[in-house]
């Protein structure tokens, strides 16, 4: 019987997108999927000089691979996994190892490396981002977990995964769930990075009366220049696609109604409870549940009146404002989500290389873009930054467009025009960059009503004041 390098449990368009990219890359891999049709279509559609076989059963897939066996599992986060572990696990042997390369919680694939170390196997989680074409050609990678598993599959990892100037765009991203979560923040970042590109276009529209053909020409012009990324480039494609059912522009067709898949939500409870602020993911979380309001804000539209729109005088410069201002805000949504990830490494012990981060991200995922080089160059001089904000050539960058931002946001407020994500970026630039904030103010107040105390700024201790007894 022949033997496998690899093993993929989960052959949906993302595990076969993956397996052709790994049989490609010189690999051999067998496939597992309970649907007998994807297994077959699996196989037929093989590229010739690829190793690739299907499978009906687990006992058959796991005879086929060679020792130590390697399985990756592409299927849905929570229960799936779950049961696949349950069904394969008996069938394997000490030292195999296990990759979940979909979407778990973090706290998930915790309790799976546990559990599965104590039978001998390793478990690693795997953040995987590109979507389906990333898959097949080269997706950005986040292993995390057990190091000496890592090392087993790094040569694979590498081949399939994207590349940047001959850089493969994979690295260890840390100990336990760490590539889990590291994919996780991914997705946060990714949330407010789509809430603000939508925040510029409603800008340009409204403010400007862009059409949908001078908007692919703002936003090519955007992707040449600084503001090159995957998503502002899919963005400019988007308004070009026309509706086959009325012969308009698709765009103007799709309802207002945003879905999502937990990520982001995950993103924003794992900050809150780190005491961490990203309020840019937070703001993009709560537009997308504000946009299922679809019927409440038909009916609230009837009974507030908008202010009539005040057009900029030089159109030009208001299209450069807002490219600016979108600029900052995206790169200021980075640094809350790499702030995020400082924290965690340090509560959980993860061992996060935020350099490796970033270098990763810079290729294949979606979120990849060309500002991610400054972030690279940044970390390889300080790998320590608590915040990347806190960088003298980022600040020299933050310096040159906070203007930009003021002012589109001034001008969204006057006019009606909601920028929630914008105007959250700029009210967290103020007050991280504000050596005095007012919650002394607050600091009183609780302890005035519940004796919470309080700290004082001329001498050390901790302080409780009888209020209310005041002297005139």
């Amino acid at each position: 019987m022949d033997t496998y390098n690899y093993g993929m449990i989960g052959l949906g368009v993302m595990g076969r997108n993956l397996l052709y990219n790994i049989a490609e890359n010189g690999f051999s891999i067998a496939g597992f999927d309970l649907d007998i049709q994807k297994i077959n279509d699996t196989q037929e559609n093989a590229a010739e000089g690829m190793k690739v076989i299907g499978t009906d059963s687990l006992e058959q897939f796991v005879s086929h691979l060679e020792l130590p066996r390697k399985i990756i599992l592409m299927v849905p986060a929570g229960s799936p996994v779950d049961t696949v572990l349950e069904n394969i696990t008996p069938l394997l042997s000490k030292g195999d190892i296990v990759i979940d390369a979909g979407n778990s919680y973090f706290k998930d694939t915790d309790r799976r490396v546990k559990n599965l170390a104590t039978i001998g196997l390793h478990f690693m989680g795997m953040g995987v981002s590109g979507g389906e074409k990333g898959a097949r050609f080269g997706p950005s990678i986040m292993p995390g977990g057990d190091m000496e598993a890592f090392h087993s599959v790094r040569p694979m990892l590498e081949a399939i995964a994207a590349k940047v100037n001959g850089e493969a765009c994979t690295d260890y991203m840390g100990k336990d769930a760490a590539g889990h979560y590291v994919k996780m923040v991914h997705n946060g970042i990714e949330y407010a990075v789509m809430q603000l590109i939508s925040e510029a276009y409603d800008l340009l529209k409204q403010g400007a009366d862009l059409t949908n053909d001078q908007l692919y020409e703002v936003f090519k012009e955007w992707n040449d220049g600084e503001l090159n990324s995957f998503l502002i480039e899919i963005t400019r494609d988007i308004f070009q696609q026309k509706d086959p059912m009325t012969g308009g522009f698709l765009v103007d067709q799709i309802l207002d109604k945003a879905g999502s898949k937990g990520t982001g939500k995950w993103t924003s409870e794992e900050a809150l409870e780190l005491g961490v602020a990203i309020p840019a993911i937070d703001a993009a979380v709560a537009s997308r549940t504000l946009s299922s309001y679809k019927a409440e804000r038909v009916e609230a539209s009837s009974l507030y009146a908008k202010p009539e729109i005040s057009k900029p005088e030089d159109p030009k410069l208001f299209i450069k404002e807002v490219g600016d201002a979108l600029f900052l805000s995206i790169l200021i949504s980075y640094t809350q989500g790499l702030s995020l990830l400082v924290k965690a490494s340090e509560e959980y012990q993860f061992q996060i290389p935020l350099k490796a981060v970033v270098k990763i991200w810079r290729g294949g995922c979606i979120i990849r873009s060309s500002l991610l080089e400054k972030f690279y160059e940044v970390y390889t001089v300080n790998p320590n930054l608590s915040n990347i904000l806190l960088s003298n050539d980022i600040a020299e960058i933050v310096n040159s467009k906070i203007t930009a931002l003021r002012k589109t946001v001034s001008f969204s407020t006057a006019n009606g025009i909601s920028t929630l994500g914008m105007q959250t970026v700029l009210a967290y630039f103020d007050a991280y960059t504000t050596k005095d904030l007012p919650i002394n103010l607050i600091q009183a107040q609780r302890d005035y009503f519940g004796a919470h105390t309080y700290q004082r700024k001329d001498q050390e201790g901790i302080f409780h004041t009888q209020w209310g007894n005041t002297d005139h």
